[in-house]
């Protein structure tokens, strides 16, 4: 289906809109320069007491509600935990004129840690004067269309300050737009087993985990092989008697699984499936065999999750498919006064969620036009249908897929004038995960570029050196430009 999605600026003038972005993470901060960019009136409502969404660590977790198992929202909105590093590099990664490059006494490892995100942010933030538009310490408790004709479109956001200890009242404003980028590794998403209810261990989600000392001496069932999954049974592993690492199946146990599998045999073992939980504190797995354990620690994911809006029924939440949203971003029959930043997974981010917003932002103005909302309803149910074809579970529906840049292309070549991912980027990020495969314990530190990925880091680096030297003033000088290039070695 093609579809114009430009208009003519000579005819209609650009419009100014009150617009609310709900979270100050990575796509929210993204939402909010873009939205002021394009010359709207912007809040930025953030519930905790900083920006940085997840990558702002926090060490307080749900002592009462270590699974997450309460009714929406949790209480404690971060699952960082604290050793983690990214597993894709920082080249990859960055605002189209705001790249992540390393700076002077911080991290500047390829792979760094969550805290180098986090100050990135911070002075992502700080470089266009965003904290201006946030509100800390703001929890959003509804989203409503406003009473009145639908055609309209006008918002109601109710929120409370959170930073007042004697109770403060809930606050009501009004808004032309609102923009919802809160994330969506907040909200454990739990597997059903059999027992779970009954299990006298202790019981705990990964959005819980922050460091191993709690699990020293003890029987440990890591249920999950994702990244975080294996990442916290090879640290549990280190102070536990012995951890069990359970895969769905042995299509999940790849060659970097299995080499340290058979590294540690002594400690860690690989299981495959829970099949149910023992009163007595026993797991049995699929095999029949079992183990008396003391903790088990769900690595299973996150749940989508808007306990604050309320479109009576027109957004929904059915086993992670957020929808019908047209593209990932606009429900239709809401378009386009509620959007979505964020949504997708296995992106290039911040750089994609730039782009989403960017659309948004420009949609919102006038300067760019939606299809009607049959045409978009349409696209939706096309898409749900390929990915059923495809065999893709409906939980999938939001994973684009690192490994095919297609719709990453096709979406900012459409709706934001982006240029596509650079060739060197797109092979340093499946070189990365290449790595990954073969050196799960040594990828993030040990690694071989090719030719083409050298020239591109080094030309990346001295771009983001020069942007750098401009921001701050002075020309860089070239013992400058050779020392962060020292840093690519």
């Amino acid at each position: 289906m093609k579809i114009d999605m430009v208009c003519d600026d000579d005819i209609k003038p650009l419009q100014r809109q009150k617009v609310c972005v709900i979270g100050a993470g990575m796509a929210g901060l993204a939402s909010a320069r873009e939205l002021r960019r394009e010359g709207h009136d912007v809040t930025v409502l953030e519930q905790s007491g900083d920006v940085g969404g997840q990558w702002r660590y926090d060490p307080m977790t749900d002592g009462a509600d270590p699974l997450g198992a309460a009714a929406a929202p949790v209480k404690v909105h971060g699952s960082m935990y604290a050793s983690l590093r990214l597993i894709s590099a920082r080249e990859t990664m960055g605002f189209t004129d705001f790249q992540f490059a390393p700076k002077d006494g911080r991290d500047v490892r390829r792979f760094p840690g969550h805290r180098e995100v986090y100050l990135y942010l911070k002075d992502f933030c700080d470089a266009f004067g965003l904290m201006e538009l946030v509100r800390l310490n703001t929890g959003v408790v509804r989203v409503a269309l406003a009473p009145g004709p639908i055609p309209t479109r006008q918002w109601m956001v109710r929120s409370v300050d959170l930073g007042k200890s004697d109770g403060a009242e809930e606050v009501e404003e009004e808004f032309d737009a609102v923009v919802v980028a809160n994330g969506h590794y907040s909200q454990p998403r739990l597997p059903s087993i059999v027992g779970m209810e009954v299990w006298r261990g202790r019981q705990v989600h990964s959005h819980s985990y922050r460091v191993p000392e709690p699990f020293r001496d003890e029987v440990v069932v890591v249920v999950g092989c994702g990244a975080s999954g294996k990442d916290i049974a090879m640290e549990v592993r280190r102070v536990a008697k012995e951890v069990h690492l359970v895969a769905k199946s042995m299509e999940e146990v790849t060659q970097e699984l299995a080499k340290v599998l058979s590294k540690y045999s002594a400690s860690l073992h690989l299981q495959l499936h829970v099949e149910r939980l023992c009163e007595d504190g026993r797991v049995v797995f699929g095999d029949g065999s079992s183990i008396l354990a003391d903790t088990i620690i769900y690595c299973t994911g996150f749940n989508y999750s808007f306990p604050f809006l309320d479109t009576e029924g027109a957004v929904t939440v059915d086993d992670n498919c957020v929808g019908p949203l047209f593209e990932h971003v606009f429900p239709p029959s809401l378009a386009p006064s509620l959007s979505f930043v964020g949504i997708p997974v296995k992106v290039f981010a911040p750089w994609f969620f730039e782009a989403q917003a960017k659309w948004v932002a420009q949609v919102l103005s006038g300067k760019r036009t939606l299809p009607p909302e049959e045409e978009m309803v349409r696209s939706v149910e096309e898409y749900y249908r390929a990915r059923e074809a495809a065999g893709a579970p409906k939980n999938y529906t939001h994973d684009v897929s690192l490994f095919d840049t297609t719709f990453m292309d096709e979406f900012v070549s459409k709706y934001c004038d982006f240029r596509s991912v650079e060739k060197w980027r797109y092979e340093l990020l499946v070189s990365s995960l290449v790595n990954m495969f073969d050196n799960l314990e040594t990828f993030r530190d040990e690694y071989q570029d090719s030719d083409s990925i050298r020239k591109g880091v080094e030309e990346w680096h001295l771009s983001a050196q020069r942007a750098q030297a401009a921001a701050a003033g002075p020309a860089t000088t070239k013992e400058q430009s050779l020392g962060l290039l020292e840093q690519v070695e």
